[in-house]
Formats: C-alpha cells, sequence, structure tokens
C-alpha cells in the first residue's frame, strides 16, 4: 500500500514541478530583449506597408512582386565586381586603391 502511495506522491510532485516552470517560461521570453528581425521579416513589413491601400487580388499581386524582388547589392557582391573589375583594368598599388575606394561607394544600380 505505501509503494503505490509514494508512486502517486512522486509524479504529483513531478507535475507541479513542470506545471510551475512551464508558468514561467512565457514570463522569461518576454522579458529577454526582443531579437532584431531577419531581412525577410523586414521585407515583408516593407510590402505590407506599401500596399496597405490594395484590396484583394491587386494586393495579392503586389505581394507577389514585392517580395520576390531582388535583393539590394550586398557588400560582399560588390567587392567581388569591383575586385573583377579592377583585375580587368590591370590596376595596381594606390591606383587600384583609389578605384576600389571610388567602386565601393558607388551605390549599386536599382
Amino acid at each position: 500500500m505505501k509503494k503505490p502511495l509514494l508512486s502517486m506522491l512522486a509524479a504529483a510532485s513531478l507535475a507541479f514541478s513542470f506545471a510551475a516552470h512551464a508558468a514561467d517560461a512565457p514570463a522569461a521570453a518576454a522579458s529577454a530583449p526582443a531579437k532584431a528581425p531577419t531581412a525577410q521579416q523586414s521585407k515583408m513589413a516593407t510590402c505590407n506597408a506599401e500596399a496597405k491601400d490594395k484590396k484583394g487580388d491587386e494586393r495579392k499581386a503586389f505581394m507577389k512582386t514585392c517580395l520576390s524582388a531582388k535583393k539590394e547589392t550586398t557588400q560582399q557582391d560588390k567587392m567581388k565586381t569591383c575586385n573583377t573589375d579592377a583585375k580587368t583594368k590591370a590596376l595596381k598599388g594606390d591606383e587600384r586603391k583609389a578605384f576600389m575606394k571610388e567602386c565601393l561607394a558607388n551605390k549599386p544600380a536599382a
């Protein structure tokens, strides 16, 4: 008789322990600093703001176009392009340095 009672008490205390920690989880998550939105989330927010006045199929088509639009050139892509251009122009030393500075400072063609 003591063994089943002991087992039930152990199970009950374990269940209460899990319940107590489960209640703490949302509070801990709420107190943690918010993560920065991903690139896709930022893009979605921008597209949603631009599509605010659109409805139905027009909105659907706009969102599809907006979300699938090519992303802006990253710094890494610009670096690759500028390096290739400098190589084809056979630039060296200060001339190359000046070219790279100018090339990397330019905004990408949209």
